[in-house]
């Protein structure tokens, strides 16, 4: 028997030891879950608090710790580029990660996010801590213009054109650093001065920035409140986020408001009243505008300028106009979110709550109409105008809205105007009203121009019943006196404010209307015992009923103005549309003018296809039909049905037939 002694025990441990090692290997192979494959190709330091694997990858190869190059990115860029097995395209898009990664964490720091302003009354441990934040927001801004110049010279300057990496996922990395490093970088520009005509441009350090505004003219010597990056942007409310991809960093331009020249009162001739520089106030345009911005060098600028200070070109983009942008000599598809400025727009107007109050006589934000243009105008693009209901605002149309601008052939032919009124006036007020302000915006256009003509007229419930009467031609004048039986309302009957309202006059700019659960002949809805209790409780504008009492009676009190007239005519707009009003006996039988075509849209929320029976719940199927028109669909729903994807796509066919009727577009045969 062998004997243990040291010397053997010491030769029997390392044969044993031997053989573990020889024993264990160095690579074994598993299965993994593919999301994590996808996340480890994929991911970056916008999606994780790591960089890349690329990045990484590039690190391993010169044995520099991740860690130590995002905290001082110069220095460890500086020796891996003495490296030269390490191509230009690993290189430049580590560097641009690299960088957006330190103003990352610049961002999240405590300097950084200093809530301190400039102010003469500043402490002195308060101005240190402002002298601290302005540092680090500049380090920031250093940081983040490192970033562009290098994914930009990914992108532009190797050996390889984007179109040769197009399946690469890299390239895909690289635009987002470029584009969030373009969106951080604006952003702080922006609180770094303040506001200004978007003519000037800035510097960090020793690196000019130049605005070009040559692709969205509008924008020159405007007033620009802000530009507000829509990547981060998430809206509630919008059922689908309409974007174009391609190149460019995408924004909304949020205008600075005008001040009201004109003082919040009710006019009753505004066809004939003086507004300041001839232009009605109410007629707005757009103050967010969807908006594209990327930042280039001089086409002829070297690698080495342009990663050193050469001059960089922030070039502003109206998406609506331009659908392609040409860097270095090519053509790319331009990047766009259509629908972020509408969600912001409805976001920070609050539409429904003004409705509401003007409804009931407490908000006098909306004494007189208001159009809005929800895009920048365009000659060459037909136009709708949108008209809503009772209770309503242009909320109740951004599901057709938001459709229109996810449809390429629509978004090209066509631009969206809603109007935005009290739905408490009499309807023959409101339909006179809206009449002025819409033709008084299509007189700002040139005649000749698309614009101005073949304009698509589109009502929902209220407003469909006055966009009816906003397409035909009536004089009512002898039946509508008939209901008055005072002496001196009968001598006021041809003052011209009474005479417009009663000879109904259509606006030629349309020539096409569609009607969307419309009560052409009234409705018992508005006769039940708690819509009755609800008429009562909406008041007629005090506004108007005093310019009324003002033009008719002097000094009469609007009160007692009211108990004279009252006899059914003029009362308010929900009164107006029970089918047993004064209202509905002196419209119901006006039709659209012999010429314009008309459609219908209604729903049935019964199982019944009997006429008699259909319903949406508020107005029955006998009210909304209309004889003559081009097409009628009706859709199961309620009454707001203008809301359903069936009816948006009615609306949408309708629309496109429109443009092939006039020539603008043809369908493409498979």
């Amino acid at each position: 028997m062998l004997k243990l002694t040291r010397k053997n025990f010491l030769l029997l441990f390392t044969l044993a030891s031997l053989s573990i090692l020889n024993g264990c290997q160095v690579v074994s192979v598993k299965q993994q879950a593919f999301n994590v494959t996808i996340s480890n190709e994929r991911d970056s330091i916008l999606t994780r608090d790591k960089l890349s694997e690329a990045s990484l990858n590039v690190l391993s190869m010169t044995g520099r710790e991740a860690k130590v190059c995002t905290n001082d990115p110069t220095s460890c860029l500086s020796d891996i580029e003495q490296i030269p097995q390490i191509p230009n395209e690993q290189f430049f898009s580590t560097a641009s990660e690299l960088y957006l990664a330190k103003a990352m964490s610049l961002e999240k720091s405590s300097n950084c996010k200093s809530k301190i302003k400039e102010d003469t009354a500043l402490s002195s441990k308060q101005q240190e801590k402002l002298n601290a934040q302005n540092q680090c927001i500049q380090q920031e801004m250093h940081m983040l213009d490192r970033s562009i110049r290098y994914s930009y010279a990914y992108l532009f300057k190797t050996e390889r054109h984007p179109d040769q990496r197009i399946f690469d996922n890299r390239q895909v990395q690289v635009r987002d650093f470029y584009n969030q490093a373009i969106a951080k970088l604006i952003m702080l520009s922006s609180t770094q001065k303040p506001a200004n005509t978007a003519n000037s441009g800035f510097k960090i350090a020793d690196s000019q920035y130049i605005i070009d505004l040559s692709r969205f003219p509008q924008l020159k010597n405007q007033k620009i409140e802000d530009f507000i990056s829509s990547y981060n942007l998430n809206f509630s409310g919008l059922r689908s986020i309409n974007r174009r991809d391609g190149f460019g960093s995408e924004f909304v331009t949020v205008l600075s408001k005008p001040k009201m020249s004109e003082e919040n009162k009710y006019i009753l001739d505004p066809l004939r009243y003086q507004f300041k520089d001839s232009i009605n106030p109410n007629i707005h345009s757009p103050q967010y505008l969807a908006t594209t911005i990327s930042i280039e060098s001089d086409a002829n600028t070297s690698i080495k300028a342009l990663l050193s200070n050469a001059p960089l070109y922030i070039k502003v983009t109206d998406p609506y106009q331009f659908d392609q942008i040409q860097i270095e000599g090519k053509a790319y598809p331009l990047a766009t979110n259509f629908s972020a400025p509408y969600g912001l727009w409805l976001a920070n107007t609050n539409l429904g709550k003004t409705a509401y109050l003007s409804l009931i006589d407490r908000d006098q934000q909306l004494t007189m109409p208001h159009l809005y243009m929800l895009e920048p105008y365009n000659p060459n693009k037909k136009i709708i105008v949108l008209v809503h209901g009772l209770a309503s605002s242009p909320e109740a149309w951004i599901r057709l809205t938001n459709d229109i601008m996810g449809d390429a052939v629509l978004r090209e032919h066509y631009q969206v105007w809603q109007v935005f009124y009290s739905t408490n006036m009499p309807m023959l007020e409101s339909r006179y009203q809206i009449y002025a302000i819409i033709k008084q915006a299509f007189s700002q256009l040139d005649s000749h121009t698309p614009a101005a003509q073949n304009a698509v007229l589109i009502g929902h419930s209220m407003g469909g019943v006055i966009s009816r009467l906003l397409v035909s031609n009536a004089d009512i004048s002898k039946q509508a006196f008939k209901v008055f039986k005072q002496r001196q309302l009968e001598k006021s009957q041809n003052l011209p404010f009474i005479a417009d309202r009663l000879n109904m006059r259509s606006i030629n700019n349309f020539d096409r209307a569609i009607f969307i659960a419309s009560p052409h002949r009234g409705t018992a809805y508005a006769d039940l015992w708690f819509t009755r209790v609800a008429r009562k409780i909406v008041r007629l504008p005090g506004a108007f009923l005093g310019a009324v009492a003002d033009s008719l009676q002097g000094d009469m009190n609007p009160k007692d103005f009211v108990k004279q007239i009252d006899n059914g005519l003029i009362q308010n707009g929900p009164s107006d549309l029970s089918y047993k009003s004064k209202f509905m006996e002196l419209t119901q039988g006006i039709m659209p003018k012999a010429n314009i075509p008309y459609h219908s849209v209604m729903g049935n929320m019964t199982q019944s296809t009997d006429p008699k029976i259909m319903t949406d719940g508020i107005v029955p199927y006998e009210s909304a039909h209309l004889r003559g028109a081009i097409s009628e669909k009706v859709v199961h729903g309620g009454h707001s049905i203008q809301e359903t994807p069936e009816a948006v796509l009615e609306l949408r066919r309708i629309l496109r037939q429109h443009l092939i009727e006039h020539n603008l577009y043809q369908v493409k045969k498979p």
